[in-house]
């Protein structure tokens, strides 16, 4: 089982990049899915999540109206859309999946993506 996440890059700042997160190897409808990132030197943050049904989702204070979280269960892949990009976002970002299922976790992560804004 896996998450190989796709789409990071170099952005100007106002700019904006779709990440994209594909999973296999598990019931991927059945996980709720998860960004995070990690700046250098700081600790690795929550980002935004999504349920497994796609019908909540919840966001850092700090992307809150810039960035967007959305699933394609159809298409085991899991996205983050960001907008309006600042310096501050520059981070190794990645997608986690998770899930309590009959008494333990279930935990993926993946390699992450290098998100670079500057000018």
């Amino acid at each position: 089982a896996q998450v190989v996440e796709s789409g990071g890059g170099l952005v100007q700042p106002g700019g904006s990049l779709r990440l994209s997160c594909a999973a296999s190897g598990f019931t991927f409808s059945s996980y709720v899915m998860r960004w995070y990132r990690q700046a250098p030197g700081k600790e690795r943050e929550s980002v935004a999540g999504i349920t497994s049904a796609g019908d909540s989702t919840n966001y850092a204070d700090s992307v809150k109206g810039r960035f967007t979280i959305s699933r394609d269960n159809a298409k085991n892949t899991v996205y983050l859309q960001m907008n309006t990009l600042t310096p501050e976002d520059t981070a190794v970002y990645y997608c986690n999946a998770h899930q309590w299922y009959r008494g333990r976790w279930y935990d993926y992560w993946g390699q992450g993506t290098q998100v670079t804004v500057s000018s």
